[in-house]
């Protein structure tokens, strides 16, 4: 049995898996996509002495507005580095769960400490930001790389896209929660935003108990004797680097979703940020609008799994691509304090964001090489988000050019046109087959 071989995955394990990303998805929706932007832009501004002076971390001039997306591409660059690594060590260790626990208790710890992030500690929030999405970025390339083990070809669209409808689930009842504190408890929105921040991290933790409790290990692929599993880890990382070209057609997928994907993370990241310093929305407002994101990609998750299962999730995906094309032309011309708009777009981005981003796990965990699962999951994660820089670096340029957001989101066009073109270009059936999996009924 190769180290891909499904096992038979009980439904207790299977709950397990899904239960991670019911956990983790809290840190992405109520921190980085909803209230950390505005939160420490804000506290930024604080530090700056006016909305549009600059602060000086490491004495580089930055305009407060751009501060936060400029993080959001420092972090990613980060996980280049240290993510391949990550996925290299998991694939050889047998403790593959404990290192999954390692770095979600990392992340939720980085997280709960934004407690500490007052007046204008806009360095603290900075880096504990930094640390927060690194430790969830490693997480996720652990968690992944289960996914080729618990299910076989023609099941693992079902399973990613049940996992990714529960994770947003879980996001969406956390931001009820805090919704409420926001409408009932709450008069000051800076504390409202740092306590909603704080309770991310509490979720994050709490919920990975169960994945810890129900999650099996397998036997890792090799041994090298007389190496820690470190030290294998950098040897089979430098391996994968010299033979992924072996697997060009896989290569190929990465690069497609690496583009496409930057456009998606991009918009996730920045929305509330956008709501609020360009369409002058409300702290509520943006929440509410998130909740709908979440409960229609909940069913959009769903929906586009079974349509992937009568069409392929090659199609699938690319028709989701038209629709983000159209989700940001839309953008643009939004107007300006009128909310009802904005929730509109929210729910047309929530029937295709959890389907696309679901089937695309799904699809390259097709195209990876029997054995490798996390090694390759990693440079998966670095296309999902340690490559994720350059939109926000795009978007943070051009405000700082022209102080518009509008000019920003438009500039976002060019992610989804080009990676529905070359995804168009990838020939999945003979990447499934050349990276010596067996292809699904349906692609």
């Amino acid at each position: 049995m190769t180290a891909t071989t499904p096992t038979t995955a009980t439904r207790r394990e299977l709950t397990g898996w899904y239960l991670y990303d019911w956990a983790n998805s809290a840190f992405i929706t109520t921190v980085v996509t909803v209230f950390l932007g505005p939160f420490l832009t804000a506290i930024t501004e604080r530090a700056a002495g006016c909305e549009d002076c600059h602060v000086r971390p490491l004495g580089i001039p930055i305009p407060a507005g751009s501060y936060y997306p400029y993080l959001v591409s420092l972090s990613a660059l980060l996980m280049v580095v240290v993510l391949p690594i990550v996925g290299a060590v998991a694939d050889r260790t047998a403790h593959k769960k404990r290192l999954l626990g390692a770095f979600a208790y990392l992340g939720a710890a980085a997280t709960i400490a934004m407690a500490a992030v007052t007046g204008d500690r806009y360095l603290l929030g900075g880096t504990l930001f930094l640390i927060a999405n690194l430790a969830y970025g490693a997480s996720v390339v652990v968690y992944y790389s289960f996914l080729p083990q618990l299910a076989g070809p023609d099941d693992r669209d079902r399973v990613s896209s049940v996992g990714w409808a529960i994770g947003y689930l879980g996001g969406g009842l956390l931001l009820v929660l805090n919704l409420i504190a926001l409408q009932v408890v709450f008069d000051d929105a800076e504390t409202a935003a740092r306590l909603s921040i704080v309770s991310a991290g509490i979720w994050w933790a709490l919920f990975t108990l169960l994945p810890m409790l129900w999650l099996q290990d397998r036997p890792p692929v090799g041994h090298v004797t007389g190496a820690t599993t470190l030290t294998r880890g950098f040897r089979q990382l430098a391996h994968t680097l010299r033979n992924m070209r072996a697997y060009p057609l896989t290569l190929l997928f990465l690069a497609a979703y690496l583009i496409y994907n930057d456009g998606i993370q991009t918009v996730i990241a920045l929305a509330s940020q956008f709501g609020s310093q360009e369409l002058e929305l409300s702290q509520d407002v943006l929440v509410l609008t998130v909740l709908i994101v979440q409960f229609l990609a909940f069913g959009g998750a769903l929906l586009l799994g079974a349509i992937a299962h009568r069409i392929g999730a090659w199609k699938t995906i690319l028709g989701s691509l038209i629709l983000w094309t159209g989700v940001i032309i839309a953008a643009f011309w939004l107007p300006v304090g009128q909310a009802a708009p904005f929730m509109l777009l929210g729910a047309v981005i929530g029937l295709v964001l959890g389907g696309s981003q679901a089937l695309s796990r799904s699809l390259f965990s097709q195209m990876i090489p029997p054995g490798r699962e996390a090694e390759y999951f990693s440079f998966y994660e670095i296309s999902d988000k340690g490559t994720s820089w350059i939109g926000p670096l795009l978007f943070g340029l051009i405000f700082q050019l022209t102080s518009s957001y509008r000019a920003g989101i438009v500039s976002l066009l060019v992610f989804f046109i080009a990676g529905f073109a070359l995804l168009l270009a990838v020939p999945v059936r003979r990447a499934i087959i050349a990276a010596g999996n067996q292809p699904p009924r349906v692609l």
